[in-house]
């Protein structure tokens, strides 16, 4: 029965096979070469095979131990690793890192980033969470997460229990298809042109998000919730909007998508944030993480000296960030970008 093979009996198998002989499997694994003999008959019983030819003086494998004998390897290496594994848990503990992170944020840069910490701490358990919004803050408030990567300019769900520091940046574009209206204006654009057309923008879908418009240039908007959708929404040539460079990158070499220059409207980066409640500790995995994900290019030295804890700012749309005035009679759902 496969349930009665152990894992020295695969040892003796693999050894007999290395030192082509018993005897010197037998010196191998410091055992009675009666021993081995007999390890290798009951593994033969178990698995209803011949694994040596019994015919020849030397050790010679028939075709089905030739066939069975990278199996048994491959469960030897696994089982040498999970013992290294056990042994680095009992030392230290499976370290454990809950973040959720916001759908803006460089995906590839962030594969990276969890590609070196599992490198760097290869018992790691992540859980990961991909949000929009005020959704990051809420699972840190729940407790899913303990970090959040989240954008400066989305109000902070509760200001006393979350704090925020400086992360990274990402710079954003205006961009629509080529067959859209804008597209064929030359020049630079003024935003009351941009007001004319219908702008694509991500809002937060949770029922209870702050009621807040935040740095829309057009009255006439489509709302989406899903950053993928936004983007095949713009390839598509229904609208157009605001979205991370390296999300549209291909599109604008390729032609899929043109970027719209804008006269008169300034757009600075989108800036990144990472939230955690008040007075938590970074363990050593979580400050690795942290550190590599901030590991980004600045666009000036002193975006990378920012700790901003702030509340209620009114412009998210891209990292253009227009201060817009909003009344508040006027309680719409919170937008961004």
């Amino acid at each position: 029965m496969l349930d009665h093979v152990t894992i020295n009996q695969l040892r003796a198998f693999v050894a007999v096979c290395d030192q082509g002989s018993f005897s010197g499997a037998a010196r191998e694994l410091r055992r009675a070469q009666s021993a081995i003999s007999h390890a290798i008959n009951a593994l033969e019983s178990a698995f209803d095979v011949l694994l040596f030819e019994r015919n020849t003086r030397k050790a010679t494998l028939t075709a089905a131990g030739r066939s069975l004998l990278p199996d048994a390897r491959g469960v030897i290496s696994r089982t040498e690793e999970m013992k290294m594994r056990a042994v680095s848990i009992a030392e230290a503990g499976v370290p454990q890192v809950s973040i959720a992170v916001d759908t803006y944020f460089p995906r590839a840069h962030l594969i990276e980033c969890l590609r070196t910490l599992q490198a760097d701490f290869p018992t790691v358990a992540i859980n990961l969470r991909m949000t929009t919004m005020q959704g990051g803050e809420r699972l840190v408030l729940e407790g899913t997460c303990a970090l959040a990567v989240t954008i400066m300019d989305v109000p902070e769900l509760s200001p006393s229990t979350i704090e925020r520091q400086h992360l990274c940046e990402v710079q954003m574009v205006t961009v629509c298809a080529p067959s859209h209206p804008l597209a064929a204006i030359a020049g630079p654009i003024r935003r009351e042109e941009f007001g004319r057309h219908i702008q694509l923008v991500v809002t937060d879908n949770q029922p209870d998000a702050e009621k807040t418009q935040q740095g829309v240039a057009s009255e006439r908007q489509w709302l989406v919730n899903d950053l993928g959708a936004k983007h095949d929404l713009l390839r598509g040539s229904m609208c157009w909007g605001h979205m991370p460079h390296h999300l549209v990158a291909e599109d604008l070499a390729n032609g899929t998508l043109v970027e719209l220059k804008r006269r008169a409207w300034h757009m600075r980066p989108l800036t990144f944030m990472i939230s955690q409640r008040r007075g938590y500790s970074f363990s050593e995995c979580e400050t690795r993480l942290v550190e590599l994900v901030g590991n980004r290019q600045r666009s000036s030295k002193g975006a990378s000296k920012r700790a901003v804890s702030r509340k209620g700012k009114t412009s998210v749309e891209g990292p253009a960030r227009e201060q817009q005035s909003v009344r508040p009679a006027a309680r719409r759902r919170m937008s961004a970008k």
